[in-house]
């Protein structure tokens, strides 16, 4: 059921040592209750890195990375991932080699409704679900402040949204998105460009 969604925030927490570290936001949303993201789970394999939301009436989504390049990462990126929300698989896609903020962002695919997530710099992003004959849509913030203690995630709706639109906005705090800002795109090319270089020289 889509409804109207009350702006709020959450609170940067951690937890444990270097072998069950935990990290992430927490806090609560007046429509869906208390919301946990943990962003990393406690590693199973060293292949393999997962964030989690769950809390209140939001279904669960996890964000999982898999392969050797995930060993040194802090959080799931963007290649190699899968993304669930409740039971169902988010089929995702993206254009490694847009030049813009927008030819970058995420297209996604979930319970029959299309999603967009673009950078809107490295600290904040929105997702949008497109209007359909039935809704509008809805356009969800996302924006990180603050330092230290005081860093907390806010989060602004605009439309009327369901459980399952803030899981797939909010997973994304916990997914590391540089590749999607302008400043990442440049890095993976230059990246990309010497890893070619490199396999040329063999």
């Amino acid at each position: 059921m889509h409804i109207q969604v009350t702006a709020f925030d959450l609170q940067a927490w951690k937890e444990g040592n270097r072998h069950d570290y935990r990290a992430g936001w927490k806090g609560v949303s007046p429509e869906f209750g208390e919301i946990l993201l943990t962003c990393p789970l406690p590693r199973t394999s060293p292949e393999s890195l997962v964030s989690e939301v769950r809390g209140g009436r939001l279904p669960t989504a996890s964000f999982e990375a898999r392969g050797m390049h995930v060993e040194g990462m802090r959080l799931p990126g963007l290649n190699r991932s899968t993304l669930r929300v409740g039971d169902r698989v988010v089929y995702v896609e993206r254009n490694r080699f847009g030049a813009t903020l927008e030819q970058r962002a995420l297209a996604m695919r979930y319970a029959g409704d299309h999603y967009r997530l673009a950078a809107l710099d490295k600290h904040g992003y929105v997702l949008t679900r497109a209007a359909d004959d039935e809704d509008p849509g809805v356009r969800i913030t996302v924006q990180e402040t603050g330092r230290g203690k005081n860093r907390r995630l806010s989060v602004r709706v605009d439309g009327r949204a369901e459980g399952g639109d803030l899981s797939l906005a909010l997973i994304f705090a916990g997914v590391d998105r540089s590749t999607l800002t302008q400043l990442g795109a440049v890095k993976a090319g230059l990246s990309r460009v010497t890893h070619f270089w490199t396999e040329s020289q063999y």
